[in-house]
């Protein structure tokens, strides 16, 4: 009889062995900001590359050499890679492939292909982006497995021994997978990354036209601790939601039955541009393999933000960068990037 395979997603603080980036064009995004935006991307790739290789999908060799100007202006070296992979828009997170590692020994990656729809068919067109992950594999060599459904990466978040953390108002939304109940969804979390337990928080935050993608609200810094945005005013819309997320995650469980370890992390202030609500957000940090990316709003919350993190990861620089007119494409630092898992050294 044949071992069957198994897939694990890998902690995103567990090794990388790069960072994939799609680079941004899309003036709908930033509506009258995306030369503001630029600027700030390359600093994000520059300090993303003094800790990992840095892989960059771009439409043409037009928009390469955009790019290589501009990672030149922020002073970017070490090893970055660019891929003529089309796109629609620069939300790699949600519309790269997200790899995992299948067993058995020794380990291999695996690109996961998941269905993408623009959340819930909100911004077409869709289908370069939805193109993305199949690219991704041929390009890093590696096998592409079918995910099953549709499922954007900053959807989900794991701590990499099997729990998994999302949203009902996501995943649940008849937007994404009208077909699929909760337990089907649960099952395809199981056989596609190695869910063996699935939180279910009940709010996104304002302006998140995710449906409440888990990045923005909690997120694992350890196999048994959650950071979590919290509202500290009353008065503001957040609160409630957030409190509610809070009680859930004091209520749930490791596989184990361990309760988790929660740190609460502050929210920033109000954002709006062109009288739109920006969903904000510190949780929307990534951990690269020496670095833990932050955005930063201009804040007096950015240095007790930048406090926490370096409280939780002693051994990595925390960047904080200005992330202000980036999030006015409904969007920061994580929902731009996708971690490429370093395969475990053999002994």
């Amino acid at each position: 009889m044949s071992t069957p395979f198994s897939y694990r997603m890998p902690a995103e603080w567990e090794p990388h062995q790069a960072t994939w980036l799609s680079w941004p064009h899309n003036p709908e995004t930033w509506p009258g900001l995306l030369d503001r935006v630029l600027p700030a991307y390359a600093r994000m790739v520059a300090v993303l590359a003094r800790s990992e290789a840095v892989h960059i999908n771009v439409n043409d060799a037009a928009m390469e050499a955009q790019a290589r100007t501009l990672l030149r202006a922020a002073g970017a070296a070490g090893e970055i890679h660019f891929h003529h992979i089309p796109t629609n828009d620069a939300w790699c997170r949600d519309h790269g492939a997200i790899m995992v590692l299948v067993s058995p020994t020794p380990p291999a990656l695996v690109a996961m292909d998941w269905e993408y729809n623009a959340w819930g068919g909100k911004y077409p067109p869709f289908d370069l982006d939805n193109q993305v992950p199949a690219q991704m594999a041929t390009a890093l060599g590696v096998e592409r497995v079918v995910g099953g459904m549709v499922l954007e990466g900053g959807s989900i978040e794991t701590n990499g021994a099997g729990v998994f953390l999302t949203t009902e108002p996501c995943l649940l939304n008849p937007n994404r997978n009208p077909h699929l109940s909760r337990a089907s969804i649960e099952q395809q979390l199981g056989a596609r990354l190695g869910a063996e337990v699935v939180i279910w928080l009940p709010q996104g935050i304002a302006g998140d036209d995710t449906d409440g993608h888990i990045d923005n609200l909690a997120r694992f810094v350890a196999a048994d601790t959650v950071v979590t945005a919290v509202e500290e005013d009353p008065s503001e819309v957040n609160y409630l939601p957030l409190q509610a997320n809070l009680a859930g995650l004091r209520s749930s469980c490791d596989q184990h039955g361990n309760p988790f370890r929660i740190i609460e992390l502050p929210m920033p202030p109000v954002l709006t541009w062109q009288g739109q609500r920006l969903p904000a957000s510190y949780a929307n940090f990534y951990l690269a393999n020496r670095v833990v990316l932050v955005p930063f709003y201009r804040h007096p919350n950015d240095e007790r933000v930048r406090q926490v993190f370096q409280e939780l990861f002693p051994d990595r620089e925390v960047v904080g960068i200005d992330a202000t007119d980036l999030v006015a494409g409904l969007g920061a630092f994580h929902c731009l990037t996708q971690q490429i898992p370093a395969l475990p050294k053999r002994d």
